[in-house]
């Protein structure tokens, strides 16, 4: 593991003991070029890019603690208007007019980024944002997380997750999926691997679309769901090609 997050040493980061108090702050909020969008369709699929590719299954990700954003976003219909997000250790931006056509004005979103460990994916980046409910409460989880684990361990902040799915069933909607990041070990800025594994936590809503799928990775760790009680979200799903799993 230990080539695989170390990208994120070295990279005039802060220091590590401010992450506790800045990721705690996200619980009371309820990209670049070469970097894919990642997000979860209606039928609790991951999929990424503008091709709808399926995620991998047993593929791991590791998080960059230091990359979890908050802020506002406006959309039209089914397009960004506008979006101003900061790190989460600065303020929420101040609200300014919303863009004409906003259908909702503008939503507070929250996020993070993350990049891939292992299977076809291998050393791909993601930036994963939502402005669902459990979607929010899956990034606070995982923010509470690395803050917990900060204040025990600040030699070993990053986690590694794999990218699951829960659901519940909604007396409108039906079966609603939310997203699921389960920590399966902590390593440390530079790849060091983990003293110990797991911890599980909620995760983000659905987006959608036609996606490609592909075979799962090989010889992973079994999922473990996690309830949550999030708010619905839209959309087409269409044919999905099975990718391999990951290796």
């Amino acid at each position: 593991m230990a080539n695989n997050v170390v990208s994120f040493a070295g990279a005039n980061l802060p220091a590590v003991k401010t992450l506790a108090t800045s990721l705690r702050n996200i619980e009371a909020d309820v990209g670049s070029a070469g970097v894919v969008i990642l997000k979860m369709d209606k039928t609790g699929c991951w999929i990424f890019g503008a091709d709808q590719t399926e995620v991998q299954e047993n593929s791991k990700w590791a998080v960059n603690p230091f990359s979890f954003i908050h802020g506002h976003v406006a959309w039209g219909d089914g397009e960004v208007l506008g979006e101003r997000m900061t790190g989460i250790a600065n303020a929420l931006p101040e609200p300014i007019e919303a863009p004409p056509g906003a259908k909702k004005g503008w939503e507070v979103q929250i996020g993070m980024s993350m990049k891939c460990l292992n299977g076809d994916d291998k050393d791909m980046e993601a930036r994963y944002t939502t402005t669902a409910v459990g979607g929010k409460r899956a990034v606070q989880a995982l923010a509470v997380a690395i803050a917990e684990q900060v204040e025990k361990d600040q030699t070993k902040p990053v986690p590694v997750v794999m990218l699951e799915t829960d659901h519940y069933q909604h007396k409108s909607y039906g079966k609603i999926f939310t997203p699921v990041f389960r920590v399966v070990e902590w390593v440390s800025m530079d790849g060091g691997a983990a003293a110990k594994p797991a911890e599980q936590v909620e995760s983000p809503t659905p987006a959608a679309a036609a996606s490609t799928r592909r075979p799962p990775v090989a010889d992973a760790a079994p999922a473990a769901p996690a309830a949550t009680a999030p708010a619905p979200a839209p959309e087409a799903v269409g044919r999905r090609r099975r990718r391999p799993a990951a290796a």
